[in-house]
């Protein structure tokens, strides 16, 4: 019992950490302590499930997905740290909003000289978290390091993208609800395994922007909850060399930008 309880504990402090640590700065006064992610029920039925997925994806709303970019396929980027490459296959097929984000968000080089402001190993391995566009500025507050987004110089509004989740075997993903809260309890498509490349939130599921993470390690009580878009495919020993405050030299499209496509707005 003492064992089971330690590894809800490490599981819950974790949670935490990352939800609080994708808060905008208006937001981390007002969070409260995350839940801890806990197993849907299994009684929920094969049809059911399937009408779940259809409703969810119907009540996403559409204006706010067809303003934003999309990656229709895949792409390639490479991440440069400290001179060496980190690359990544980003996965629009399966999570074509959050893919289309990054993948635009790198060609503006919004990610270039910003820090790893977040990197947890212990108590066990964890993520390596960056892409604040605040970081960028070495004189800015380290302290608000961790609750910025990108901020679209168009409108002067950051740009939100909606949790996008695509469960495993359905044709479209789902928006804005957890497979939990959408009582799905097919795995997702893209799941937390060592190297996958995610999006931080705060704990509105429409709140991420700019900021994402690699993790360190197989992750899978964070499936279902966060969007996962891409994995590591070479480069994930420097990953794991990252520490606290290095910055991204470049982040460059290098494969599959022709995938790209902008919003309507």
């Amino acid at each position: 019992m003492r064992l089971k309880f330690s590894r809800f504990l490490v599981a819950f402090l974790l949670i935490g950490s990352l939800m609080l640590a994708g808060c905008n700065a208006q937001e981390v006064g007002n969070n409260s302590s995350p839940t801890s992610t806990t197993a849907v029920e299994t009684t929920t039925t094969a049809s059911t499930e399937a009408t779940s997925v259809s409703q969810t994806t119907s009540e996403s709303n559409p204006g706010m997905t067809n303003s934003l970019p999309r990656l229709e396929g895949k792409a390639t980027v490479v991440i440069t740290v400290k001179g060496s490459p980190i690359t990544v296959e980003v996965d629009g097929t399966n999570a074509p909003i959050t893919a289309g984000n990054f993948v635009d968000l790198v060609q503006k080089g919004v990610y270039d000289g910003t820090v790893f402001h977040r990197v947890v190993r212990e108590p066990q391995p964890f993520v390596v978290q960056g892409g604040d566009p605040q970081s960028k500025d070495p004189k800015s507050d380290r302290n608000l390091w961790g609750t910025g987004g990108y901020v679209d110089p168009k409108t002067n509004n950051e740009r939100r993208i909606p949790l996008e989740i695509k469960p495993k075997g359905e044709k479209e993903p789902i928006y804005g609800k957890t497979l939990e809260s959408a009582r799905i309890t097919k795995p997702p498509e893209l799941q937390h395994k060592q190297g996958a490349v995610a999006m931080a939130r705060s704990q509105q599921p429409d709140s991420a922007s700019s900021q994402f993470y690699f993790a360190l390690a197989d992750l899978g009580f964070l499936d279902g909850n966060y969007a996962v878009f891409g994995y590591v495919t070479q480069g994930f020993d420097v990953v794991n060399q990252i520490q606290q405050g290095d910055r991204i030299d470049s982040a460059e499209v290098t494969q599959g930008a022709e995938n790209l496509k902008t919003g309507q707005s």
